[in-house]
């Protein structure tokens, strides 16, 4: 079991920064591969980013690229998204999710899912 806890999420102004993060928890947590979805109010939910479990391979979804940054940090069981140039559509609630797999973008490879945090960007 990988327990998973979002957290950064808020309130920020079109073209500013937003660093969110995913604290892991359970025996192999740093094993998994972790990914990034969003979803906007009435909206399904969508790919962002995902990182494999030793952090040397990424993907990113075309609508974030250049922009967005995944990493993790797996001393410390923490995956974040480091966001700029934020945009008014970017806004969701943004989770966090564990998959077995090598790296996955698929949103039925992942096996955990975090309660998500909301991300607002104004204009």
């Amino acid at each position: 079991q990988v327990q998973l806890v979002e957290s950064g999420g808020g309130l920020v102004q079109a073209g500013g920064s937003l660093r969110v993060s995913c604290a892991a928890s359970g025996r192999t947590a740093s094993s998994y591969a972790m990914g990034w979805f969003r979803q906007a109010p009435g909206k399904e939910r969508e790919f962002v980013a995902s990182i494999s479990w030793r952090g040397d391979s990424t993907h990113y979804a075309d609508s974030v690229k250049g922009r967005f940054t995944i990493s993790r940090d797996n001393y410390k069981n923490t995956v974040y998204l480091q966001m700029i140039s934020l945009k008014p559509e970017d806004t969701a609630v943004y989770y966090c999710a564990a998959s077995s797999r090598l790296i996955a973008t698929r949103e039925d490879r992942f096996d955990y899912w975090g309660q998500g945090t909301q991300v607002t960007v104004s204009s």
